[in-house]
């Protein structure tokens, strides 16, 4: 459904996206992940025909994004980061308004105002002038005129800024029932949110994508195995070389913290992709005389492997974005 192929954006001499290659299938949602400046917007904005790509080519639906301008547009929905909005409007004629200039026929018009009035809960706001809704509801207002044209592709830039905790988990929702019938794009800055509502993951950093994959894929793949944090009473030097005897244990690092003379704690890692056997090294402990006081298991999350991605220099061999500024949102 969505095709990109070495893409670039620069800005005078800054690159704001580098060589971006991905692809989302029908159905899909597919998270988009990466520091502030890393190329997210941009790369929403080449996919929606609001910028132009320095170099590369990206399709939509089977149109190419540049030469098929007004085909693309009419097959996606576009939330940017700030939702496009008038405020003297009233939300249901808002929506009837965009739902016309994006060619919804007049026999459709109120089936599908109404069907995005009640798939973001605005039905009791349909009536309220948009400038005095909260941020929330605003927040839902742009979701529903990304979606009131039934688009495809729906492509959405931080949809959950500023919506409380209950409405965080309304929007999720909705952007879960979403799939199947349309392919989604979603960037955040909420590691949880894509865990639970994305079925692949792309991070990008400094303009390029370092990773893509199923969140559980990442897990897997990039995050150094399975640990335990030990607390450990004896010799030192004793508990390190007991712990260097097992082959699976790949580092063995102190953790700082404040414990009686006689007793140590240390967190263990294994190899990337392994499973540390608790039972065994227990039992080196207790065997090499050792008094084994607390043992933790000590699981990777999807920040851990953010966090590895976006701080060291090694990209995985997949896909890279991350970028730098760009430039203001229009409204539509």
């Amino acid at each position: 459904m969505i095709e990109v192929e070495h893409l670039s954006k620069v800005y005078g001499t800054t690159s704001a996206i580098e060589d971006v290659t991905f692809a989302v299938e029908p159905g899909e949602i597919l998270g988009f992940l990466g520091p502030n400046g890393a190329g997210k917007t941009t790369t929403m904005r080449i996919l929606s025909g609001y910028l132009p790509a320095t170099s590369g080519t990206a399709k939509v639906a089977g149109y190419e994004v540049h030469d098929q301008s007004m085909a693309v547009r009419k097959r996606i929905g576009y939330l940017p980061e700030t939702p496009p909005l008038y405020p003297e409007m009233t939300v249901e004629g808002f929506l009837y308004f965009v739902a016309r200039i994006k060619g919804v026929s007049a026999g459709d018009r109120t089936r599908n105002v109404q069907s995005a009035l009640k798939k973001t809960s605005l039905t009791d706001k349909r009536n309220t002038l948009i400038r005095k809704l909260s941020k929330g509801y605003r927040q839902r207002v742009g979701i529903a005129q990304a979606i009131v044209h039934d688009p495809p592709v729906i492509i959405l830039d931080e949809p959950t800024v500023g919506l409380d905790p209950r409405q965080i988990i309304e929007v999720r929702h909705l952007i879960k029932s979403l799939a199947g019938s349309h392919t989604v794009i979603l960037s955040t800055h909420i590691l949880p949110e894509v865990s639970m509502t994305c079925n692949r993951v792309a991070i990008l950093n400094k303009g390029r994508i370092v990773a893509t994959n199923t969140p559980e894929g990442l897990l897997a793949q990039l995050t150094r195995g399975s640990g335990y944090e030990l607390e450990v009473a004896g010799d030192e030097t004793m508990l390190r070389q007991t712990l260097q005897t097992i082959p699976s244990i790949q580092t063995i690092e102190p953790v700082d913290t404040e414990l009686p003379p006689d007793r140590h704690k240390v967190r263990i890692m294994g190899e990337t992709g392994t499973t540390l056997a608790g039972q065994e090294i227990a039992a080196a402990i207790v065997g090499a005389g050792l008094g084994l006081h607390e043992m933790r298991r000590i699981q990777a999350s999807l920040e851990d492997v953010f966090l590895q991605l976006t701080t060291e220099e090694t990209p995985l061999p997949k896909e890279v974005p991350e970028a730098t500024p760009d430039p203001p949102t229009p409204n539509p």
